[in-house]
């Protein structure tokens, strides 16, 4: 007669071919010893490194990427001493230098008296999910520097412009520092398209941006494009006398392009004309009185025959 087989032996063979079987990762860890009972052997094809090589939990901590091991190995034995569940992503390094981001999830086990007994949990590879992850951080970022970003010239936008203005005039109402603003007009562009076309009048704004983008020295003075063929730049924590040597290395930047505009009345080559405007903002000042200011000058210098600057007056120019 055949003796019948033990029921739970066959269970439990059941059950660890069913956990070996899939992607996931099983493993134990005894709390007291801190020395692993148990890990799958789907973990030699994932990291490289054999089943019987995972001892102990230093192991574990020695195999995780550097940058992250602090942080999840104080994170996981805090919240393992306080008997609590708990997930925690990290880069796993591979035998062979490389790593793979993994997702450990941890179920603690305690004994009848509530003390800590074992840890045991399930390593998932989620490194297709991270790399889905990090392309679509990368695309929201690339549309949040689009949005704020001009379509045809690259430089910053109006939606930028008004941004940088609001932080930067807070900030200099605050430190009590100058704030000044320039802003700048090609010359007779509506003759200039007339006389070439639009396409080359794309190209010549696009060549404009490039050069007044690279008359601001410093990486907090920023360009803008105001609209149409007007260009604005901000100037944080630059007074009257340094925002004026700014504007005219713009209008000389402009000239030694040489750009050709036979439609032009103020001469053969294309030329700016510009506004400049410096102020130490206080409580009573409101931003876009500033701005207006400087547009006025910017009128100012048109009507005055153009590839000119005109500087506001001195009761804009310092308080």
């Amino acid at each position: 007669m055949t003796q019948a087989a033990d029921p739970s032996q066959a269970d439990s063979t059941v059950y660890k071919t069913l956990l070996e079987s899939t992607k996931a990762i099983p493993w134990q860890i005894d709390w007291a010893s801190a020395r692993f009972t148990y890990i799958g052997p789907q973990i030699e094809a994932l990291l490289g490194w054999s089943p019987s090589s995972w001892v102990t939990v230093q192991d574990w901590a020695e195999r995780m990427h550097p940058e992250d091991r602090e942080r999840v190995v104080a994170f996981c034995v805090a919240q393992s001493q306080a008997g609590t569940d708990h997930e925690a992503d990290y880069r796993a390094l591979t035998k062979d230098g490389e790593h793979v981001w993994i997702r450990d999830v941890v179920h603690v086990v305690r004994n009848e008296a509530g003390d800590v007994e074992s840890l045991i949990g399930f390593m998932f590879d989620i490194s297709e999910r991270k790399r889905t992850e990090q392309k679509l951080l990368a695309l929201q970022r690339e549309l949040e520097s689009l949005s704020f970003k001009d379509g045809l010239t690259g430089v910053s936008n109006r939606r930028m412009f008004d941004s940088a203005l609001e932080a930067e005039w807070e900030e200099a109402r605050r430190t009590a520092q100058p704030l000044s603003l320039i802003l700048i007009d090609i010359d007779y562009f509506k003759q200039y398209n007339d006389c070439y076309g639009h396409i080359q009048g794309d190209a010549c704004l696009k060549r404009v941006a490039q050069v007044l983008a690279g008359a601001a020295t410093r990486s907090r003075d920023g360009l803008a494009r105001f609209g149409g063929e007007e260009f604005v730049l901000i100037l944080p924590g630059t007074d009257a006398a340094a925002a004026a040597k700014v504007a005219e290395r713009c209008r000389s930047l402009i000239l030694k392009e040489q750009i050709p505009h036979a439609c032009s009345p103020a001469g053969q080559q294309l030329t700016i004309s510009l506004g400049v405007g410096t102020l130490v903002p206080t409580h009573t000042d409101a931003a876009l009185d500033f701005v207006a200011r400087v547009d006025q000058c910017l009128y100012q210098a048109k009507q005055g025959g153009r590839n000119r600057i005109v500087r506001a007056d001195s009761p804009w120019a310092a308080r």
